[in-house]
């Protein structure tokens, strides 16, 4: 062998990916092929088929969903709290098998309405240990100074299943029947889902003698960055974490009311139905790139500029729907909505972690995002009653107008990051991020 061999071979050979983006495609499945896709973005499918077999009004149907987000904003900081306390596989694991049983045995539970409104308020409480909680928690676990793109990568698998799913679901149950549906998403979820997350899933960088970001040796802070951070009982008592969550709540409650609403707002405008159920989806595509493209972005940003950037961008979506009637300007209010209402999944765990830290970050999380969550549920009920009341949709759409205006200001209030992106040496990593320390 040549004397040169050797360094030839060292120099050409690749350097293993990082274990954490494996750990990040596993949760994009688990979240993809999980709860939200079946019983949040699949339940508009599901409304007429179920109507239809228990001569229900759609309101009576409706009800089921707001029972979910009900009980999945309580069962939220459950599920961070556990996940704090035995770790992401002991909660995730079993929560997915249940959930699985739960909607293959579905028709011995939906045999009435009652029996309805109970499979979604035990599919809400179940789907919480292995929702967008535990999987945030792995992957802030996993990555510091890309934990931005690493939420990216699993939110796109959230986003797919968001995309796929309802016209899968919708054709199953054309075929079959709307139980048949939910069941056969259990036994994908059994034979997909399950193993992916059983094989891949590990608790923490350490546990496989690595270091976040597959750094080769830590900074003085990564050694105990998985020790730092707030209690649940210090978060919240900074202000910090109050100004957060209000923010949340405004933004949520207001992206959720528009999108819901925005086919009926428009067919009330005279809009015919195919052109509103296409802005529909021009808000879901919004909804997927805000998804896909701000954890990118929080990785070379600050993140509140950001959030101040895209609630900006909503109050604009608001507006257009406001004052505006012409297809264009509606088109680009839904986008804008949509990009607002998917970007702040990514903001709220992002935000929280920076803030708060990563030792308590499951119940700390979970708290913020059940916020999100019931923020929704209210948003779209006031939205509903707004225009019960008045007739119209103007005066509810100032309100929410007003509420994403408070939340830019809230979102600017924020102030520096608490725990920053470190900064490693440049014999140790080659990544900087503009957003530390800001």
């Amino acid at each position: 062998m040549l004397p040169g061999a050797p360094r030839w071979r060292m120099k050409n050979r690749r350097k293993p990916v990082f274990y954490g983006w494996w750990i990040a495609v596993a949760a994009g499945i688990g979240l993809g092929l999980g709860s939200p896709p079946i019983l949040v973005f699949c339940f508009p499918v599901f409304l007429k088929a179920m109507a239809s077999e228990f001569h229900a009004s759609r309101s009576a149907i409706s009800l089921a969903f707001t029972l979910h987000n009900v009980v999945a904003s309580l069962g939220a900081p459950i599920a961070g709290r556990l996940v704090d306390r035995f770790g992401v596989r002991k909660v995730a694991i079993p929560a997915t098998l249940a959930f699985a049983l739960l909607l293959i045995g579905n028709r011995f539970v939906t045999v009435s309405m009652l029996g309805v409104y109970a499979f979604n308020m035990m599919g809400a409480f179940i789907g919480m240990g292995l929702g967008p909680v535990p999987y945030s928690t792995l992957i802030s676990k996993w990555f510091d100074l890309r934990r931005g793109t690493a939420l990216a990568v699993m939110m796109l698998g959230l986003g797919a299943g968001a995309v796929a799913m309802p016209s899968l679901v919708h054709r199953m149950i054309t075929a079959v029947s709307w139980r048949a549906a939910y069941a056969s998403y259990g036994i994908a979820m059994l034979l997909v889902t399950l193993p992916v997350i059983a094989a891949l899933i590990k608790e923490t960088p350490s546990s496989m003698g690595l270091f976040p970001d597959g750094l080769s040796s830590p900074s003085s802070r990564a050694h105990h960055s998985e020790l730092e951070g707030l209690t649940w009982q210090e978060a919240r008592g900074t202000s910090t974490f109050w100004v957060m969550i209000a923010a949340v709540v405004l933004l949520g409650a207001s992206v959720h009311a528009c999108v819901i609403h925005l086919a009926a707002m428009l067919t009330d405008r005279g809009i015919s139905p195919q052109t509103a159920a296409l802005a529909s989806s021009v808000a879901g595509s919004g909804l997927l790139l805000g998804r896909a493209g701000t954890g990118f972005l929080l990785d070379r940003f600050f993140g509140p500029h950001l959030a101040v950037c895209f609630s900006s961008g909503t109050a604009v979506g608001i507006l257009l729907l406001l004052l505006t009637h012409g297809t264009a300007a509606t088109f680009l209010g839904a986008l804008v909505i949509g990009l607002g209402m998917g970007a702040e999944g990514d903001l709220i765990a992002y935000l929280t972690s920076r803030y708060c830290g990563l030792k308590a970050f499951g119940e700390i999380y979970g708290y913020a995002f059940g916020s999100f969550v019931l923020a929704g549920a209210c948003g779209a009920l006031i939205m509903g009653v707004g225009f019960d009341r008045t007739g119209s949709y103007t005066a509810p759409l100032i309100g929410f107008l007003a509420a994403t205006s408070v939340a830019v200001v809230l979102f600017s209030r924020l102030g520096p990051y608490k725990y920053v992106v470190r900064q490693p040496d440049e014999t140790v990593g080659r990544y900087r991020v503009a957003a530390a320390g800001r």
